[in-house]
């Protein structure tokens, strides 16, 4: 079993940044991929980026060249740095443990808000 806790949401005006914080604890973190999803409302559960527990990475189209997902395995932490945002990034965001196959991902936090004003 995994807990995750996301943490660094908030309100941001466009173009500003923030950064994400997801720290996990139970079984060896370091076994796990990892991802950030987000949903905004009356809208489907997006992909934003992945990490393998290789270290590869993959990010949605849209916010590639802004975002950079990276993990400390030494913390169990999972980070999602944000730039240049967007309003349209407003969301909730996850982030989520597991295998990156078909996007297998079995354990999931309750997600931190991130609103970002015009």
């Amino acid at each position: 079993q995994v807990q995750l806790v996301e943490s660094g949401g908030g309100l941001v005006q466009a173009g500003g940044s923030l950064r994400l914080s997801c720290a996990a604890s139970g079984r060896a973190f370091s076994t796990y991929d990892m991802a950030w999803y987000r949903q905004a409302p009356g809208k489907q559960r997006e992909l934003v980026a992945g990490i393998t527990r290789g270290g590869s990475t993959n990010y949605a189209s849209s916010v590639k060249g802004r975002f950079t997902i990276s993990r400390d395995n030494s913390k169990d932490t999972v980070y999602l740095q944000m730039n240049m945002l967007k309003p349209e990034d407003t969301a909730k965001y996850c982030c989520a443990a597991g295998s990156a196959v078909l996007g297998h991902y079995i354990y999931w936090g309750q997600g931190t808000q991130v609103t970002v004003s015009q």
